[in-house]
Formats: C-alpha cells, sequence, structure tokens
C-alpha cells in the first residue's frame, strides 16, 4: 500500500531526519526538553556524558570487585546454544512449522560462577553454550541489590519529565556472541552502557509492516544431563507468540532468501543505527523496533543497566494499534494434507517459507505457464517477484506428496 510507504518518509522528513544516525545531546537534559523533544513525539535520543559521577564505570570493570560483592547473590543465567535467546530459531523435527520462537534455558547458580560461564563461553565451550545474564523482570533490584549503590536507583531527569519512577530496573552482563532479535517493549526505556558498547538498530511504530511480524510455535531449551547439551522442545501445551521475522545481519549463504522474503524491510528506508558506549544512555522510545549486538571491553564482557518507565497508553497507543490492524493486500491461503490455513496481510513468499519444507522439485502454474526450479528459494524468489508485479486477491499453495509444490494465482 503505497499510503504506508509515504507514511514511513513522511516520519523521517517530519521528525527523524534522514541522517540515518539518532540524535546525540552532550549533556543530560532538562525535564522539560526531554518531554517536549523526546518523549511526546516519540524520538529516540543518545546522551553523553550521562553517567560519568556512578561509581560503576570504574568498579565494574573489575571481575574482582562483582564477584565479591555479589559473592553470596544466587543469579538467574540463559543459555542458549548461540546466544541469541528470545529469538527464531529452526523449528524441531516434531514441529510442522519451519521456526520456532525460542526461549534460552535459565540456571540459577552464585554470582563467581555465573560470570566465570559468561567468560569462558565467549567463544562458546565445549558444553555448546552461549550464557547471558539477561532476567529483565526487575532483575537488578532483586537479585543485584547489593551493587544499588554503585549506581542512582532512577534517572532524575527522565523521572521528572515522566513522572513517575521507573517500574523496573534490569542488568545485562553478555559477550560479544550475545544478540537480542527485533522486537518491541511498551516501556520508555532509559538505557545506560557501564562497560564495553551496545550497537542498536532502530526503527519507529509506523514501521510495523516492515517488521512481518507472525505468529510462531514457543519453544525452549532444556538442560540434558546425559548428554551434558541443551535441546531444543517445543511448550507443551502448545501457543504461539507474535515475532519479528527480520533478521537484519543474514549470512551470505541465506541473504537473497532473506531479501526475497522480507523486501519491505530490505528495500525500505535504512533502520537507525546506534552505538551506546560507556558512560552513555540511549533514550528508547516505547514501541520502537529494536535489535541490538554487543562488543565487549578488554575483559571480555558487555555490562548495562536500563530503566524501564511506564508508557502512556494515549492517542499514539490507539493509532499504532490502528495503523498495525492495516494489512497488506496479499492473501495467501494453504493446503496442507486437506488443512487449509490462511495467512493474511503478509507476502506470499513468506507464507511459503514459513509452512513449507525444503523442496527438491516446485512447479509454479501461472496462467498456463510452468516454470521447474531445483529449490524451494529460488522459488519463492520467483513466485514473490510475480506478487509484486501483478496484484493479486488469491493465491492458493497446494502442498502434494514428494514436495511437489503447486501454486495457482487468481488476477484480482
Amino acid at each position: 500500500m503505497k499510503e504506508v510507504e509515504t507514511l514511513w518518509e513522511e516520519v523521517r522528513e517530519l521528525s527523524l531526519g534522514k541522517s540515518g544516525r539518532v540524535e546525540r545531546l552532550e549533556s543530560p537534559p532538562t525535564p522539560l526538553r526531554f518531554l517536549r523533544e523526546f518523549v511526546s513525539p516519540n524520538k529516540p535520543c543518545l546522551i553523553s556524558n550521562a553517567t560519568l559521577h556512578w561509581p560503576a564505570l570504574s568498579s565494574w570493570s573489575h571481575d574482582d570487585y562483582l564477584s565479591r560483592a555479589l559473592s553470596n547473590d544466587v543469579v538467574s543465567l540463559h543459555l542458549t546454544p548461540n546466544g541469541r535467546a528470545d529469538a527464531l530459531v529452526p523449528a524441531p523435527s516434531t514441529s510442522s512449522s519451519s521456526l520456532c520462537f525460542a526461549s534460552p534455558y535459565v540456571h540459577r547458580l552464585l554470582f563467581p560462577e555465573a560470570l566465570r560461564l559468561i567468560l569462558s563461553c565467549g567463544n562458546a565451550n565445549s558444553s555448546g553454550t552461549v550464557a547471558y545474564a539477561q532476567q529483565q523482570n526487575d532483575c537488578f533490584r532483586s537479585e543485584y541489590s547489593a551493587l544499588a549503590a554503585d549506581c542512582e536507583p532512577h534517572i532524575p531527569w527522565a523521572s521528572q519529565a515522566l513522572g513517575c519512577l521507573p517500574e523496573a530496573v534490569n542488568l545485562w552482563i553478555g559477550n560479544h556472541l550475545s544478540e537480542t532479535s527485533f522486537h518491541k517493549d511498551h516501556y520508555e526505556n532509559l538505557y545506560a552502557v557501564v562497560c564495553g558498547q551496545k550497537h542498536f538498530l532502530l526503527l519507529p511504530p509506523t514501521d510495523v509492516h516492515r517488521m512481518y511480524i507472525r505468529q510462531y510455535p514457543a519453544a525452549h531449551y532444556s538442560f540434558s544431563q546425559d548428554s551434558g547439551q541443551l535441546k531444543l522442545e517445543l511448550d507443551n501445551p502448545a501457543r504461539n507468540v507474535p515475532w519479528c521475522s527480520v533478521n537484519p545481519y543474514p549470512s551470505p549463504e541465506t541473504k537473497d532468501a532473506e531479501i526475497s522474503q522480507f523486501p519491505l524491510y530490505f528495500n525500505g528506508p535504512k533502520p537507525l543505527e546506534c552505538t551506546v558506549k560507556a558512560g552513555e544512555i540511549l533514550y528508547l522510545p516505547s514501541m520502537w523496533f529494536h535489535h541490538v549486538k554487543q562488543t565487549p571491553d578488554s575483559s571480555g564482557r558487555t555490562i548495562a543497566i536500563n530503566y524501564w518507565y511506564d508508557m502512556q497508553f494515549d492517542i499514539k497507543y490507539a493509532y499504532f494499534n490502528f495503523l498495525q490492524s492495516i494489512s497488506y493486500p496479499s492473501t495467501c491461503n494453504l493446503k496442507l494434507a486437506g488443512t487449509e490455513c490462511e495467512d493474511s496481510g503478509s507476502d506470499v513468499c513468506a507464507c511459503l517459507s514459513k509452512y513449507a519444507p525444503v523442496a527438491d522439485v516446485v512447479k509454479m502454474s501461472k496462467d498456463g505457464e510452468v516454470v521447474k526450479f531445483t529449490d524451494a528459494n529460488s522459488f519463492m524468489r520467483r513466485l514473490n517477484s510475480v506478487v509484486e508485479m501483478v496484484p493479486f486477491r488469491h493465491c492458493s499453495l497446494v502442498f502434494f506428496p514428494l514436495n511437489l509444490y503447486s501454486a495457482v494465482l487468481s488476477k484480482a
């Protein structure tokens, strides 16, 4: 829909600018300026020299200090095979979907041992796990309270501007493999880096269609005592989780297929990029989509603390819900072993990638034309280009035995 794509451009022209960078402030703003120029227009900013007075900036760079302060404290450590917790991964063989939303295995242990695992897992240890302290749920005040004197309990100018104290304060300790997939939060977020660097990709709420939010079966990692490995299992009872489908950093092997499946993201306006260094705070407005990677300090870890303030569920929230309810015109109906299911408001290729296994031979029928492909990715790229060239009111994908597929497209 051209109107939605025009909205993406207008938001950048009228509010965010076209530089692709987050506005930087050299010192903390006054509460009035913060409210007027950033919170009200839902606009991010990066504040330099924001936490230089915190003792944490010097003391938390020493592992001995942290281990002594938290020597008797039990913390929650999140374990995954690759450092990507709460993310989309290939689904177990028992699933009818190709991808699932995987939650990490949460291990409760004393902090000194947790820190040792985070550092030793920097290159994935023999157990094949990557450790990340990312419990959230106000974990700084519940699990790391011994460090409370090293930083402020809230951000004074933000608390005054927002008219409240933070709902939650969270601590994050990870290594270079720790990564957070695209998502959004219903909080005003003040994100302060203490050690290392955090690299954010940001998209405004108006770009919701570019995230290809879909329902994925929920799964979780469990730890097998027999093998000493993490095992991915589907949740029981089964449930679905709505999650962003886009991986902004696809591998060279999957890049073409990813661009084909998610053209609105890869061919649309570039996301804002922002690196937050020690002593800086990123204001991440509510409902903004963000993806996070990190670069550790010389000791091999990145530490950050963030403050979640309740957002106002006002007219902006109503506008977002209305925008999210608008579907793109293509509709994909799929039939699998006699069962039909619909996926509306998303591109046809994405529907195929969601339900179809890799095919040895794929046939596409369009107005009598039959084209053969050697793999499913080639088929998806071609099918997506057809859908972009000609408006279709309906796409029916019928799944036959022996991985033979037929797509019949009806012109609008």
